[in-house]
C-alpha cells in the first residue's frame, strides 16, 4: 500500500484543515495499469480529503475526487491557477515541468486569450485534414513492423514514432528535425532524471522552438507554429507565451498519447474478448477509445493544483482561502454515482462524459487530436494483425517509472 494516516507535529507552518488526518501519499510506481488505491479507498471513504507528497515547502493539500466537485473545482473561478505562480505547493515533483506563462498557470482572461490563439490551429478542418496524414503515417510504420517480423516493439514501431510525427505535423517541425526531439518530453515529464536532467531538456526544447517560430515569421500556413509566430507579431501574444505554448503542444502531444495509446492496446491484448468485438465492430472504435480513456489511470497522481481565492464549501467540507486543492480526475472517471460498474470496461457505456481531458477552462485543448491518433493507432492494428498477441507474459511487460503518464516501456507482441 502506498498510503497510511498520519498526525501532525508542532513544527512548521499551520496545516491545512485544522486537525483532520493527513493522508501520505508516496506517489510509488504500480504494477501495470492498478488502479491508484489511495484514490480508491479516498473516493469510496473521504471524498475532499488532506494529502501529502514528497515534495513542497508548504506541508498539505486538499484533494477531491467525486465527479461533481472535481467539475466544480475545475471550472469555479473561486479557484485559480495564476495564484499557484511564487507558491511551493505540496506535490509529487520536486520540479516544476509547465512554464507559468502559459495557459497551465493563467485563468481568464489571460486564458482566454492564450486559448483563443492556440483554437486557430484546432479547427475541425485542420483535424480532417491531419486524419489522412496520420493514417498515411501509421500504415508505414505498420508496413515497416510487418516486414521486420515477430516479435516487434510497438513501442518502438508506433507508438513512440507515431505521435511525434502527427504532433510535429501539426506544429510545423520539418521531417529531418525530429529525431532529435524524441528523447526530450520523455525527460520533462519524468521524476526520475531529476531536476537539472529536466531544466536541460527544456531549455534545449526552449533552444528549439524559438527558432522554429522565427523561421515561420510572414508565413500564411495553417500550422501552429505559423499560427504563434503571427499572432506574437501581431502583439496578440509574447514569445515567451508562444514559446510555452508550442513547448506543452510537443510535449503533451509526443508523451501522453504514445503512453495512453500503449495502455489502450495493453489492455485490449491482456482482454482478448474486447480486442475480439472490435475486430467484429469496429465501427465502435470511437466509443471504445473514449471508454478505454475513461477506464484506464493513465496518468500517475495528480496534476497541478488551484488555490482557493476565497472560502469555499466543496462536498460538505470548509475549503478555505489561500489553500491549494487538487482535482483527480482519474478517481471522477470511477465515481460509483456517476458511472454503474465503474470499473468494468463497458464498449456500449453511453451518457455521463468522462473527464481524462479535463473539465473547464483547462480542459485539454489537444483533445479531438488526441481521440483521432487513437482510433487511427487501434484501428490500423486490429485491420492489419488479426492474430496480434503480447510476445510474452503479461507480468514481463516493463514499465516506465517516475513519470507523471504512466504506460509501457516497451511493448512486445507478435501476430
Amino acid at each position: 500500500m502506498n498510503e497510511k494516516t498520519v498526525r501532525e507535529d508542532l513544527a512548521g507552518p499551520e496545516p491545512v484543515g485544522g486537525d483532520r488526518p493527513v493522508r501520505a501519499w508516496a506517489l510509488e510506481d504500480l504494477p501495470a495499469l492498478t488502479f491508484d488505491p489511495l484514490l480508491a479507498d479516498v473516493l469510496r471513504e473521504e471524498p475532499v480529503a488532506r494529502v501529502r507528497m514528497p515534495f513542497g515547502t508548504e506541508r498539505d493539500a486538499w484533494l477531491v475526487t467525486r465527479y461533481p466537485d472535481v467539475r466544480l473545482v475545475t471550472s469555479d473561478p473561486r479557484f485559480s491557477r495564476s495564484a499557484l505562480v511564487g507558491r511551493e505547493v505540496n506535490g509529487m515533483m520536486a520540479h516544476r515541468v509547465a512554464a507559468t506563462v502559459g495557459l497551465n498557470y493563467a485563468d481568464p482572461p489571460d486564458h482566454t486569450r492564450l486559448r483563443k490563439v492556440m483554437t486557430k490551429a484546432f479547427t475541425g478542418r485542420t483535424m480532417k485534414g491531419l486524419r489522412p496524414l496520420a493514417e498515411r503515417t501509421a500504415a508505414g510504420l505498420l508496413d515497416a513492423m510487418e516486414e521486420a517480423g515477430p516479435p516487434a516493439d510497438l513501442v518502438a514501431h508506433l507508438h513512440g514514432p507515431f505521435p511525434l510525427a502527427v504532433v510535429s505535423d501539426l506544429l510545423g517541425v520539418p521531417a529531418e528535425d525530429r529525431a532529435r526531439l524524441a528523447d526530450w518530453p520523455d525527460v520533462i515529464l519524468s521524476a526520475g532524471p531529476g531536476p537539472k536532467s529536466s531544466e536541460a531538456a527544456k531549455e534545449r526544447m526552449r533552444q528549439y522552438i524559438v527558432e522554429l517560430l522565427a523561421d515561420r515569421r510572414g508565413s500564411t500556413d495553417d500550422d501552429l507554429a505559423s499560427v504563434l509566430a503571427r499572432a506574437e507579431a501581431a502583439g496578440e501574444i509574447s514569445e515567451a507565451e508562444a514559446v510555452s505554448l508550442a513547448t506543452a503542444v510537443l510535449v503533451s502531444g509526443a508523451h501522453a498519447v504514445r503512453n495512453n495509446s500503449a495502455n489502450m492496446v495493453y489492455t485490449l491484448l491482456t482482454r482478448p474478448e474486447l480486442a475480439d468485438r472490435l475486430r467484429a465492430e469496429p465501427e465502435l472504435v470511437p466509443q471504445a477509445v473514449d471508454e478505454l480513456l475513461r477506464h484506464i489511470p493513465h496518468r500517475n497522481g495528480v496534476g497541478l493544483p488551484r488555490i482557493a481565492t476565497e472560502d469555499v464549501e466543496v462536498g460538505g467540507v470548509l475549503i478555505r482561502q489561500g489553500e491549494a486543492v487538487y482535482a483527480s480526475y482519474l478517481a471522477a472517471n470511477r465515481d460509483p454515482d456517476v458511472f454503474a460498474e465503474p470499473d468494468t470496461v463497458d464498449f456500449d457505456r453511453a451518457g455521463t462524459a468522462h473527464l481524462s481531458f479535463g473539465h473547464g477552462p483547462h480542459h485539454c485543448i489537444g483533445a479531438m487530436l488526441a481521440r483521432m491518433e487513437s482510433e487511427v493507432m487501434l484501428a490500423g492494428l486490429l485491420a492489419r494483425f488479426p492474430g496480434l498477441r503480447l510476445a510474452g507474459d503479461p507480468a514481463d511487460t516493463r514499465w516506465q517509472s517516475k513519470g507523471f503518464i504512466r504506460g509501457p516501456q516497451t511493448l512486445l507482441v507478435s501476430w
